[in-house]
């Protein structure tokens, strides 16, 4: 490649890492006389990329938004983040539903990495694994996603048309308080206009988005993702669990997080201490009540079930079964090497001796 172009190419690179350059800083980057400089400009404006000059004091050089996209110069690292996460976000479901547009991405970086990288990025996805697996998520579309980010930063209403669990499809107006990734999901949450309740809804199962006239204020209160986690932790679901559990917070969340339930301090407790081991209650909803006993037994702290009926009756079992288990275990131990020459002994006499 001829210096000249190769200069220009750097200038470029230069301009879009962000900021004002001054021609002072871009000459001695590049090497060259300040006039030089100002030829390099004038080649890419040439070619559409967007420089602004900048007056003043400290005026320069600087990129601008433009209609199109220039070319990007990525430095080896920088191309290798991107790859990453492009690979990461399809993997686990966080990108937008052009999921075509992400992999024509990642071939187009892919194709131009020198060839030391690229195998050593071979080398690395090759030994990469993922608990979950491709294509198992719906994933939003990407103007509905952008279109709720707009309504989130500006507080306006927003008219979305949404298709429920049942597959009931409906229009509703939602104050939005913003958009939370969770599980290889995306949600967003606010109040439901129309029902004056806080709501959650999926993304992807959101098929069209339009803003609408006026504004909004965000209530005081818990931030998008505490809301998120408190939705998923009291939704209607087939039995209604209360616990009541000695510890503190930590130690009930290491097996009970903020997704599956919520805790709160019994009368006479130490006055909101989460450090503090008291009894505290603990409220979620279940579909299903087996699993239960194993995460009350991994607790490995006091518990008081207070209802239903059926899950004490679940863990009433469940201790039995581990009972059942170790008197078993304990009858079936062989015995260790000292004891074997004690039962040979002492079939021998008593002092074991033949």
């Amino acid at each position: 490649m001829p210096r000249p172009t190769g200069r220009v190419l750097t200038l470029l690179e230069l301009l879009q890492s962000g900021g004002t350059r001054t021609v002072a800083e871009l000459a001695d980057r590049l090497g060259v006389e300040g006039r030089t400089v100002r030829r390099y400009v004038d080649q890419l404006i040439e070619l559409d990329v967007p420089v602004q000059s900048v007056r003043g004091r400290y005026g320069g050089y600087r990129l601008a938004p433009g209609h199109r996209l220039p070319p990007l110069m990525l430095s080896d690292e920088e191309a290798l983040a991107v790859l990453l996460g492009l690979v990461a976000g399809r993997r686990t479901g966080l990108t937008t539903a052009e999921r075509t547009a992400g992999e024509t991405a990642a071939a187009k970086i892919r194709r131009v990495l020198p060839r030391h990288l690229a195998g050593r990025l071979d080398t690395l996805l090759d030994a990469l694994d993922f608990t979950d697996r491709p294509g198992e998520f719906d994933t939003p579309d990407a103007e509905v996603l952008l279109t709720v980010a707009d309504a989130v930063r500006h507080r306006r209403p927003l008219s979305v048309h949404y298709t429920d669990r049942d597959g009931r499809r409906g229009e509703r107006t939602l104050h939005a308080y913003g958009i939370v990734a969770h599980a290889g999901r995306w949600y967003v949450t606010g109040e439901d206009a129309r029902l004056g309740e806080d709501r959650t809804f999926r993304l992807d199962r959101i098929t069209a988005a339009r803003i609408l006239p006026g504004s909004f204020e965000v209530p005081e209160g818990p931030g998008p993702a505490e809301r998120v986690l408190a939705g998923f932790a009291t939704a209607e679901y087939r039995h209604r669990v209360t616990l009541r559990i000695h510890g503190t917070v930590g130690q009930i969340r290491a097996r009970l997080p903020a997704s599956v339930a919520s805790i709160a301090e019994e009368p006479g407790g130490p006055g909101g201490d989460p450090a503090a081991e008291c009894w505290r209650r603990v409220e979620l909803r279940a579909e299903r009540l087996d699993w239960l006993p194993p995460v009350l037994a991994s607790l490995d702290r006091p518990f008081a079930v207070e209802g239903p009926a059926e899950l004490r009756d679940l863990v009433t079992a469940f201790a039995d079964r581990l009972t059942s288990y170790a008197r078993r275990s304990r009858h079936h131990e062989k015995p260790t090497a000292g004891e074997g020459d004690r039962t040979r002994s002492s079939r021998h006499g008593t002092d074991g001796r033949a």
